[in-house]
């Protein structure tokens, strides 16, 4: 857990994702990513510099998953958990049949989220977004949109009026699957019909195969995001001389 709580401050750092006082909101979605992120926040506010609060929000998208044990998971770790219920999932699936679901699902959870995070005094929302899913998402651009585009690792949405920070950056997916599997974290089974159906397993499918032949494809992709720049991806706070990201996969949970 040190070293993934060290690559989760690096990135906070890097992008000065947290101010003193901040009452940060981590999204669960129930899978892997959303959970590390919880737990290593929830390690790391023992001792960050600026103290910040945690709470913990899902938009149950009324596919019938199961919670529960995220709740549990929240009680141990001392963080209040909010359940926002929806109907969106029949919405999209059933009556819309949505073409591209995903677009429309995030947008519609977005939605669900900004009035919840109002009455609970959000300042911010922390997403799972890690450093496979930033390549991921800057190839997608490059084949589907032919553009140079990537989420930032700090949005500011005008709309929501709430920051989303993407602390998980330096943290790769590897590194995340070995963390979830050691400290048991309680994955939710993933009912969305859309789930590894999309141009996103494509991509995640299409990287793999070439990470074989040239092993360090990620780090230098990933670098090279960071140099370009992508609007706000150049680091607020360099550091000169420092190794490239790799991910963490090298490293321990």
């Amino acid at each position: 857990m040190q070293h993934l709580c060290g690559l989760l401050r690096r990135c906070i750092d890097d992008y000065e994702m947290i101010a003193p006082g901040d009452k940060i909101a981590v999204g669960i979605s129930g899978g892997k990513d959303s959970l590390a992120l919880l737990v290593l926040l929830a390690e790391l506010r023992k001792y960050y510099p600026k103290p910040f609060s945690l709470e913990a929000m899902t938009v149950d998208m009324g596919l019938h998953m199961d919670f529960s044990a995220v709740e549990e998971l929240c009680h141990r770790l001392h963080v209040p958990y909010t359940i926002i219920k929806t109907d969106i999932g029949p919405l999209i699936f059933d009556i819309r049949q949505e073409k591209n679901p995903c677009s429309m699902c995030a947008k519609m959870r977005r939605g669900a989220l900004h009035n919840a995070m109002a009455e609970r005094g959000i300042t911010k929302i922390a997403l799972g977004h890690h450093y496979d899913a930033a390549v991921e998402t800057f190839l997608l651009a490059v084949f589907y949109e032919g553009r140079i585009s990537c989420f930032q690792p700090v949005t500011y949405l005008s709309r929501m009026g709430v920051p989303q920070i993407r602390p998980m950056l330096y943290v790769g997916e590897k590194a995340v699957a070995n963390f979830a599997g050691r400290y048991h974290l309680p994955v939710v089974e993933n009912r969305c019909p859309a789930d590894k159906s999309t141009k996103r397993q494509e991509v995640k499918e299409l990287l793999s195969t070439l990470q074989g032949q040239y092993p360090d494809l990620k780090t230098k992709l990933f670098g090279a995001m960071q140099r370009l720049p992508l609007p706000e991806w150049a680091p607020v706070r360099p550091v000169p001389g420092r190794k490239p990201v790799n991910g963490g996969d090298a490293g321990g949970a």
